[in-house]
């Protein structure tokens, strides 16, 4: 029995891409009248900036997402991984081998999360919730109560040189994309991702290997996610108590904006960078016309319900996998009796 899958194969543009695209057109131009200060070289630069951490953990979210999976731990391992980056970087070692450090600390977290969730069969939510709580108490033992401040600036220095004309931090972002595009357009790792999304019980019965194909989501989510932490440390060099608190809601929020749909089956990497820019675009305007930053995480939490209803209101969401069990499929991939 054929899966249908959301992935399209051709250079084309979605309606929500190009809604998405618009949207971000009229925010820019609503905050640039409201504001003189947000159409500046540098304040749109800082967009730009902040845009990082949460690109390429969205990256991320983007695969688990189709996958039918979640992982609501995302801030706090790149909390834990920043921790690590940033007491490396008042050693010795080379700036090159302690900005990898934050990619193995996330592959480490990856591994754990795949483990509990995957083997322990634990629906991704609840699993990634209790480890949310398990990273939150080792950030806090790491820190010792206190913020990890006044870094040395090798690291910024390293990803703030240049190559043929553009930061390094740029070309990293570029590389990072153009590999989970790969990967989901060029391997059979993009199709059968989609396909457990949409049923991982037919999925194996076509062969499958969706205990690997979830491994791996997971280890590649808890990489981006490190290498999140290496951009963090090297833009503010300091890592705080509640470092990546917020960072799973608007992964998610913008991952959904995009047109990934949340219970599986479809992705879009291009929206989910356009769900981020936009997130980043309404934080900083509003920030800029004086409304409080208190109320940055009530706009991502509102417009995540609006799609949300949205969803349900097209008929196109009735009910998640996370919070269901999923109905016995026999060999001909109909629901059994």
């Amino acid at each position: 029995m054929a899966i249908p899958l959301t992935l399209k194969s051709k250079m084309s543009f979605s309606a929500r891409e190009i809604t998405l695209a618009s949207v971000c057109l009229l925010a820019i131009v609503i905050f640039s009248l409201a504001s003189p200060y947000f159409a500046t070289a540098d304040n749109l630069t800082t967009v730009l900036r902040n845009s990082v951490e949460l690109l390429l953990i969205g990256l991320g979210m983007t695969l688990l997402l189709a996958m039918g999976g979640v992982d609501v731990s995302v801030g706090v391992v790149m909390g834990l991984a920043a921790i690590v980056v940033g007491q490396l970087l008042n050693t010795t070692l080379d700036p090159t081998l302690t900005a990898l450090a934050g990619p193995v600390i996330g592959i480490i977290a990856g591994l754990i999360t795949a483990s509990v969730v995957v083997l322990g069969k634990i629906p991704s939510i609840v699993g990634t919730l209790g480890l949310y709580g398990v990273y939150r108490t080792a950030v806090f033992a790491l820190l010792g109560g206190q913020w990890l401040s006044g870094l040395p600036a090798t690291l910024t220095q390293r990803l703030e040189s240049h190559f043929l004309g553009l930061p390094v931090t740029a070309w990293v972002i570029i590389l990072a994309y153009l590999l989970v595009w790969l990967a989901l357009r060029r391997t059979p790792f993009g199709p059968h991702l989609l396909a457990i999304g949409h049923s991982a019980d037919k999925a194996r019965l076509s062969g499958i290997a969706v205990t690997r194909v979830r491994f791996a989501t997971f280890i590649i989510s808890g990489a981006l996610c490190g290498l999140a932490a290496t951009f963090y440390v090297a833009t503010y060099r300091n890592v705080e108590m509640t470092v990546g608190s917020t960072l799973a809601l608007e992964a998610i929020a913008a991952v959904v904006l995009g047109g990934t749909g949340i219970m599986g089956g479809q992705c879009s990497l291009l929206g989910t960078v356009l769900g981020v820019f936009l997130l980043r675009i309404l934080q900083n305007g509003l920030l800029l016309i004086g409304v409080p930053s208190l109320w940055q995480t009530v706009v991502t939490g509102a417009l995540l319900l609006a799609v949300l209803i949205a969803e349900v209101v097209a008929g196109r969401l009735k009910f998640h996998p996370w919070l269901t069990r999923p109905k016995a499929v026999s060999v001909s991939g109909r629901p059994s009796s």
